[in-house]
């Protein structure tokens, strides 16, 4: 749905993004992450073909971004940081009006206006002017705009900031049936424990370069090493050090919980169960440590800074 090769653009003497490559299939939700000035925006504004790429070429549901940029605008609906919402219009009166842009018919794009806004949950704000509206709710308008028109591909921009935590659910699920065999989604966001929800596959992206891109298990597999596990224990470890150490390899160990890394855990969990058991120890718990996106992230990311210390 989304192909992007050698993608660049330069502002003068200054690279925002620099040799960006990526495809995006069919019915992905897929995670664009990265700070702030990394280059996520202008990447998206290429793709939506208000930017024209210095190099490289890119197509978005089959029409390339500098060729077909009226079909690329017409396939695509986006959610920017900054809405631009006309406030003095009422909710339908403002979804009408782009309605009529996207040359929707009268009744079709009124219906699909009232469709959405109760989805949202704004079925009782539609006769209320848009400058009314609370933040959260000026980004779920913002929303159903790029919904109007029902298009294949969605570029979203931080679609949950500034909202509560039920508005926040109700996007997130909203976002998650979006998801179908013709439709594409492309999320840029700061809350990476929604990224990690939400996503089939992350690009991170950093000082406009992508540094890393795959679904979570494969950058997790790229910075992660051996398992680890954690077992809390009724009485305290402090004399046991030495014994644990000759089965594993500790990472940490406090009072009752031990925290340890192992390649074998179908091996070694036993001989640690059985060393506790010999020394008269009750356990408690023991579970494997889940690691996080934003781990993953803050590892990669401090992998690449570290690189370019070294390259200097």
């Amino acid at each position: 749905m989304i192909e992007v090769q050698g993608l660049s653009k330069s502002f003068g003497e200054f690279r925002a993004v620099d040799n960006v490559t990526f495809s995006v299939e069919p019915g992905t939700v897929f995670a664009l992450l990265g700070p702030n000035g990394a280059g996520k925006t202008t990447t998206i504004r290429m793709l939506t073909s208000i930017l024209v790429p210095s190099t490289g070429w890119a197509t978005v549901a089959g029409y390339d971004v500098v060729r077909d940029a009226p079909q690329v605008r017409a396939s695509v609906g986006v959610l920017t940081e900054q809405h631009g919402l006309y406030e003095r219009m009422r909710g339908l009166e403002y979804l009408d009006f782009f309605g009529r842009i996207y040359r929707l018919e009268a009744a079709a794009r009124r219906s699909r206006a009232r469709s959405l806004m109760e989805r949202f949950g704004l079925g009782n704000a539609l006769d209320r002017r848009v400058g009314e509206y609370s933040k959260g709710m000026k980004q779920k308008l913002a929303l159903v705009r790029a919904l109007l028109h029902d298009p294949p591909v969605l570029l979203l921009d931080e679609p949950t900031s500034a909202m509560d935590p039920q508005s926040a659910r109700l996007v997130r699920n909203a976002i998650k049936e979006l998801r179908s065999d013709r439709r594409t989604i492309i999320l840029t966001t700061h809350n990476l424990s929604e990224a990690q929800e939400l996503s089939d596959r992350v690009a991170i992206i950093r000082q406009g370069r992508i540094i890393a891109h795959g679904d979570f298990e494969e950058l997790a597999r790229r910075v992660v090493g051996p398992p680890l596990m954690e077992l809390r224990t009724v009485q305290p470890l402090n004399g046991m050090v030495e014994g644990l150490r000759a089965l594993v390899g500790i990472r940490e160990l406090d009072g009752d919980r031990i925290v340890y890394e192992t390649a074998n855990p179908a091996e070694t969990n036993p001989n640690v169960l059985r060393y506790l058991l010999q020394q008269g120890v009750d356990v408690l718990t023991l579970s494997r440590v889940s690691e996080t996106l934003e781990s993953i992230y803050l590892n990669i990311v401090e992998e690449d800074e570290d690189q370019e210390q070294v390259t200097r």
